[in-house]
């Protein structure tokens, strides 16, 4: 019975500590020197504590019914198979049970809404661009016939870079191809798809402090990753140079990854300063604490197997 003390346990945690691991991972100064790190505790953390609730309140509610977890779900199994529905559980339980079942369609729903969304944002962008834009092939981009300087990318199965005539105009060969990089770094990673949890998390908890802190971070994080592919690829001051020029006339698009449309002076001093990791163990010690994050929720379920 001793692991399913401990799962009982440990499944909380992500939970508890949830909202306070939030904020002192969108406050970390080492998250810029780590960002995938940073990006794989957000997603660990996130996760967990999904499976907390649901794992959670799933145990709690079922446990009338048996002595370990996997036991209890049988017999409730068992119960509505055979027309006695939720025989041997009180109001209290029966509601904790209904509210854990139910947040898993609920995630879900808003994971698919905010999918369907952005895929249609994407398409409305494209169609703009087959109307208004001309492709160019010593780019490989699309360019809009329009002064003001852009550089985006629209991600999807049709993905496109897109520029601005004015964006040519203003960028040298060499800030020009950092630009570039930076762009297709976003639609070779699909961090659209990345960031999409995080916007259906804050779609379905927008009074959680925790999940909005997600929505605002990871963004940040994802840009520092295509940073650091173009820096390694066209050096640092040519993409610090070409984020400066664009983010001085930088107007929003909306549904799109822009190149200066996410903490542009954090990351320009980013890039000017060096990139240099003070300790190498950090990212290792992340990922270990995003492994422990995630295994009281699912200890919660393998525990009890152990048990003899």
């Amino acid at each position: 019975m001793t692991p399913w003390l401990i799962a009982a346990g440990a499944a909380p945690l992500p939970i508890l500590f949830g909202g306070r691991l939030a904020a002192v991972l969108a406050g970390a100064r080492w998250t810029r020197e780590h960002p995938r790190a940073a990006l794989a505790l957000w997603q660990a953390a996130a996760l967990a504590g999904g499976l907390g609730v649901v794992g959670a309140g799933l145990v709690a509610a079922v446990a009338p019914l048996a002595a370990a977890f996997p036991h209890s779900l049988h017999t409730l199994a068992r119960h509505l198979l055979t027309g006695r529905g939720l025989a041997g559980m009180s109001a209290a339980h029966i509601a904790v049970f209904v509210c854990s079942v139910a947040l898993v369609p609920w995630l879900v729903a808003n994971t698919v809404t905010a999918r369907l969304k952005a895929a249609a944002e994407q398409r409305r962008q494209r169609l703009l661009l087959d109307v208004l834009a001309d492709h160019s092939e010593e780019h490989d981009a699309y360019v809009l016939p329009v002064t003001r300087p852009v550089a985006y990318c629209v991600p999807g199965t049709a993905a496109r870079v897109v520029l601005s005539r004015g964006t040519l105009d203003l960028l040298d060969h060499g800030q020009l191809q950092a630009v570039l990089a930076h762009e297709r770094a976003h639609l070779r990673g699909r961090h659209d798809l990345l960031l999409l949890p995080f916007i259906a998390l804050a779609r379905a908890f927008p009074w959680l402090p925790a999940a909005r802190r997600a929505r605002e971070a990871v963004p940040v994080l994802l840009e520092l990753l295509a940073d650091d592919q173009a820096r390694r690829a066209h050096g640092s001051l040519e993409l610090a140079h070409a984020i400066v020029r664009l983010s001085a006339v930088r107007e929003p698009v909306p549904g799109v990854m822009e190149l200066a449309g996410r903490a542009a002076a954090e990351r320009v001093e980013r890039l000017l300063s060096g990139v240099r990791p003070r300790s190498r163990w950090v990212s290792p010690a992340v990922y270990l604490v995003g492994c422990a994050l995630l295994s009281g929720p699912v200890a919660i379920l393998v525990a009890p197997l152990l048990c003899p």
